[in-house]
């Protein structure tokens, strides 16, 4: 089996322009492929996992990944999936993600002479005079068919700015332009993303003829990865400092049953053999896949000692064995009175934004304490409880522990 039809089996294809040709480069170790990563924030998601295990696979099969930071599109906005217009970052913060981008990339993907490349967009975008742009690649995009395309069509209701709809000639710009200076002949993306990469091969095809080699693929995900990557309106960070390996542990443990197979073959390296063994579990043996998919994954960010050590904090919550020192841990320093308020505690511990919110949530069942349901928003936890130390547990997947030095 070839890395495609690997590909193919894991279920991460959805729509190609050419199959033949591009099962002849990638098979073969002749691609030279990218993938863009816009600079929204200043670590990469869970919902970037997808790609990013991707070009390891495609680079362990001979073929060249290029990691295209999109320091220059980041300007603009995608507006792919969604409703509003994207904030505006300054130059700065943008900078600042494309340097935190590459630090996590470098984890995965083997960068160097003959290896991965990383480029960043705004080396050639920013330096575009607007009139010569214009001239020069203007005449190759059709209004009426960008209008067509689902990433506007979603917007045409609320509203599309100019500078959105440009997007879409940025990022065709890039596939031209990698095409002419590193001989990149394909492109991958998620599968919202079609109209865009499109975009990118005809315009090669325009200016170079239509014999220029330029091959597009989208995943099956949307350029956020499966949906994936937030929970509970927050997002899930590959950056330990911003999601503990615990919390990136159990994010995974607790996708849902139907899920769990489906993330073992896209996101993880465990052979298709095994994978298929897996297919023969009964539902009682359900928990013991999401561990295995927990922990590989946890282990591919974090490393195998932070994956051990949240797969044991885990145990200890859920079936009472294990070890709970690893749980993610809030540690006081002193306490103004005898105690503390829980809603205070819940604040402090980074689990609530607001007294309002931590009332919000008691009221709603939302919180226990020690295992216990907590009923009453004005409860105070003693100073000699807190020295034992507690654990909340915030809705059914967050948990906390908070212990006075």
């Amino acid at each position: 089996m070839g890395i495609y039809e690997e590909l193919e089996a894991r279920g991460l294809i959805a729509q190609v322009t050419n199959k033949e040709e591009i099962r002849e480069l990638v098979n073969n170790g002749k691609a030279i492929f990218y993938i863009g990563f816009d600079c929204t924030a200043d670590s990469l998601t869970a919902g970037h996992f997808m790609t990013l295990v991707l070009m390891k696979r495609l680079q362990q099969a001979g073929n060249r990944p290029i990691a295209l930071i999109g320091g220059g599109t980041t300007m603009i906005g995608d507006p792919s999936g969604r409703t509003d217009m994207r904030k505006m970052l300054t130059i700065e913060d943008i900078r600042h993600n494309a340097d935190c981008f590459k630090r996590q990339m470098e984890r995965f993907i083997e960068f160097g002479p003959d290896k991965a490349l990383m480029v960043n967009n705004a080396d050639w975008l920013l330096n575009l005079n607007y009139v010569d742009l214009l001239r020069e690649v203007g005449p190759h995009f059709s209004v009426n068919n960008m209008l067509r395309a689902e990433c506007y069509k979603q917007r045409m209701e609320k509203g599309l700015s100019f500078l959105e709809f440009n997007y879409m000639i940025m990022q065709s710009y890039d596939f031209y332009h990698l095409f002419k200076e590193y001989g990149c002949n394909m492109q991958f993306g998620g599968d919202d993303q079609w109209s865009n990469m499109l975009g990118g091969t005809e315009l090669i095809r325009r200016k170079l003829g239509k014999d220029a080699h330029c091959l597009t693929i989208t995943l099956l995900t949307d350029s956020n990865g499966m949906k994936m990557g937030k929970t509970a309106g927050n997002a899930v960070w590959l950056d330990a400092n911003k999601t503990s390996p615990f919390d990136f542990y159990q994010y995974w443990r607790n996708v849902g049953d139907a899920d769990v197979l489906k993330c073992i073959k896209m996101l993880t390296f465990i052979s298709l053999d095994q994978i298929k063994e897996f297919e023969s579990y009964d539902s009682s043996r359900i928990n013991e896949l999401k561990e295995i998919l927990a922990f590989e994954l946890t282990k591919m960010v974090h490393g195998e000692d932070e994956a051990t050590k949240a797969q044991e904090a885990a145990r200890a919550l859920f079936s009472g064995a294990g070890d709970d020192a690893n749980m993610p841990t809030t540690e006081l320093d002193s306490l103004e009175g005898e105690g503390e308020l829980l809603l205070n505690l819940l604040m402090k511990a980074g689990l609530t934004a607001s007294k309002g919110e931590g009332r919000r949530l008691v009221e709603q069942g939302g919180i226990s304490l020690d295992a216990e349901k907590v009923t009453d928003p004005n409860l105070v936890i003693s100073k000699e409880k807190l020295k034992e130390g507690i654990k909340i547990k915030k809705g059914k997947k967050i948990f906390h522990k908070i212990i006075l030095k």
